[in-house]
């Protein structure tokens, strides 16, 4: 099933619903992705100054995933930058 999301509070609401569904309790479910029950009640409510990477964290651990609907007249030039940009990051020595 996908959801539109277009604000911090849909994506949210989205997370929420999920843990819920899998009869998680808020803290259950922070401790066993391994962040605060604090930031995970931010993100369920849609606070607009979390981390992306500790969002991304909490999504995937839910088994959540982003997908972005690019539109198709621009959808071959907009891969084809992407895989650029990819391989451009992939070259760069790491620190």
């Amino acid at each position: 099933m996908q959801f539109q999301i277009d604000t911090p509070e849909k994506i949210g609401m989205v997370i929420r619903a999920s843990r819920k569904a899998m009869d998680m309790r808020q803290d259950d479910a922070a401790g066993s992705i391994g962040v605060s029950e604090n930031f995970l009640g931010k993100v369920e409510r849609g606070g607009e100054s979390v981390h992306w990477g500790k969002l991304f964290q909490v999504m995937r651990e839910l088994g959540l995933h982003v997908y972005v609907d690019v539109p198709d007249e621009i959808a071959e030039q907009a891969r084809q930058n992407l895989e650029r940009l990819i391989e451009k990051t992939e070259q760069q020595p790491t620190a």
